[in-house]
């Protein structure tokens, strides 16, 4: 019985130590006006933009340093003006090499198809039709679109409502990718920057030299 008894107080001491070691820190100071907590807010979006670009690439100590400096106005290695131009220059360069490397190890699993022009497809199901679209068709789909990341960029299946348009008028990788599916078909498509929106992007998601990656479901071909 004595055992047990110094077993539970055992238990009950390391549980009590665990917790204290575990439990949430609480604040430093405390936010006392809209302006403090306007200044704490622009301090979370900044460090998490900073995550949002280079991920664990992040290095907090040349961070905050650059950070301190330029709040202080202090020297720093760049200037104001041209380190918007680097952050810019090697930002693309990293994000290119990514890209490439993600097709790189994409195109060596069994499943996935690697064409001439770079294209790399992926047959998710097979459909019941017999018809392919040319070029020239018009299609309905329904897709999903994602970065190399999983951010999605659109998705006619989120709006729940098909897409129509001309095979001819979308982006290379889309007018050479479905005249491989027939209708009924599901395909992933990995599109390279080449076959889609190139070196320049498009709005704010697909940067520079960005591979999409579509889910793509034929639903329909209307031969012209």
């Amino acid at each position: 019985m004595k055992k047990l008894i110094f077993s539970l107080t055992l238990l009950f001491a390391a549980t009590s130590i665990f917790s204290q070691k575990t439990a949430p820190a609480a604040p430093k100071f405390e936010l006392k006006s809209a302006l403090d907590s306007l200044n704490y807010a622009h301090g979370i979006v900044a460090a998490e933009a900073a995550k949002r670009l280079l991920g664990t690439d992040l290095n907090p100590k040349l961070f905050l340093e650059a950070l301190n400096a330029a709040l202080k106005s202090e020297s720093t290695q760049f200037t104001a003006e041209n380190a918007p131009k680097i952050e810019q220059s090697i930002s693309a360069g990293m994000w290119k090499g990514n890209n490439a490397k993600f097709l790189d190890e994409n195109k060596k699993r069994k499943v996935v198809t690697t064409t001439a022009s770079g294209l790399q497809y992926e047959v998710m199901t097979r459909g019941n039709g017999t018809v392919s679209p040319l070029a020239t068709d018009k299609v309905e789909v329904h897709y999903h679109g994602t970065m190399i990341t999983g951010e999605i960029f659109d998705s006619s299946v989120q709006r729940g409502q098909t897409a129509k348009f001309p095979l001819n008028g979308v982006i290379p990788g889309w007018t050479e990718g479905l005249q491989y599916m027939k209708e009924g078909d599901k395909f992933k498509f990995f599109i390279p920057y080449n076959l889609a929106y190139g070196e320049r992007g498009r709005g704010a998601i697909i940067k520079g030299y960005s591979t999409l990656i579509f889910e793509v479901e034929l639903i329909k071909v209307n031969p012209q």
